[in-house]
This record gives structure tokens, sequence and C-alpha cells, in this order.
């Protein structure tokens, strides 16, 4: 079974984008797709980094295990608010401390916002910094507008059945890249 992991990238104080993580966690694991996990940016409360992974003289124990994490992931799905048309600071912080880690992984990403847009202008700038880190975003999104009406604080999707369609599609994307990935290279 592959293994996805979720990064949720909010670290605000009430933010309704860890909802769409557990969504996704949920989806994974009912539908026995792949194993999981969250990585929560919130809960590893990095400080803005000055260096690269490869250029740290003593990473901290937290740093080598998210660049674990994100290695041994056969995917990620990278679940992110839009602010003020762009994406999180700690995101983009917990991106640049790794290079070589991202290289061809293949990533999902999931957009939301409180508004009627589904975090559409985050996506752009998230896309151009991955494909610098050389890593492969699959072509299916998942946004989700007016994400306070959308998902419970348990994951819980309030329409569960066109969150569902949805997720199914973007899934079959991103699983579809994973075994791409790993499918041996003939010269």
């Amino acid at each position: 079974m592959r293994h996805i992991s979720i990064i949720s990238s909010s670290v605000r104080e009430g933010r309704k984008s860890h909802n769409v993580a557990l969504y996704f966690k949920n989806y994974l694991t009912e539908h026995k797709l792949a194993s999981t996990e969250i990585i929560d940016l919130k809960a590893y409360s990095f400080p803005f980094f000055d260096a690269t992974l490869k250029n740290m003289d003593s990473p901290s124990k937290k740093v080598l295990e998210y660049a674990d994490k994100i290695k041994s992931s056969d995917g990620i799905i990278i679940v992110t608010p839009e602010y003020n048309g762009g994406y999180p600071a700690s995101l983009k912080n917990a991106i640049d401390l790794l290079y070589d880690e991202w290289r061809h992984k293949p990533i999902g990403i999931a957009t939301v916002s409180s508004g009627p847009f589904g975090g559409s202008q985050a996506v752009m700038s998230l896309q151009f910094t991955l494909w610098k880190m050389m890593a492969w975003t699959i072509p299916a999104m998942f946004s989700v507008p007016t994400v306070d009406k959308a998902y419970d604080e348990n994951g819980k999707a309030l329409d569960k059945a066109n969150s569902d369609k949805f997720a199914a599609v973007f899934i079959k994307e991103l699983l579809w890249c994973i075994e791409a990935d790993l499918a041996p290279k003939h010269s």
C-alpha cells in the first residue's frame, strides 16, 4: 500500500483548512487507498529558517523528522488556505527548508478560501514554487470555496457526495502519478 502524507499548512488560530486535511485522511482511510498521516505545520512550530537542511550544521530533531516524512512519502497532498492572493508563509518556509526531498515527488494541491474562489490565486504561486523545487504537481486540483460551510472540525464533508466525487478524481490522479513515478525506468 502506498503512503500519502497530507500537509496541513495553516498555523493560524481558527484555521478551517485543517478540516480539509482531516477529510482527506478520512477519505484515504475509508476507501483503503493508501496509508496516510497529517503533517501539521502548526504542531511543528518551525522557526523561519536561514538555511536549507543540507546546509545546516546541526538540524533539530523536528527538522530531520519532517524531512524524513516528506522523503519517505510516496506522494503528498498539500492543503493550503489562500491568504491575500497567496499561500501562507508557514508553507513557504516548510517547502524552502528542503530541496532533494521534493525532487520528482508527486504532489496534489488542495486550496481553500473563506470566499467564493476556493484559493484559485494561491495555487499558481504554489505550483511555481514546487516546480522550481523539481516536484511533480498533479494536474487535478481540489478547490474549496467557503470552506467554513463545507467541512466540520472532524473533517466531515457537509456535502459528502459532491466532495467524494471531486476527491475521487483528485486522488485517482495522484495515485496514477505515484505509480508512474515508482515504475521501473528503462534506458
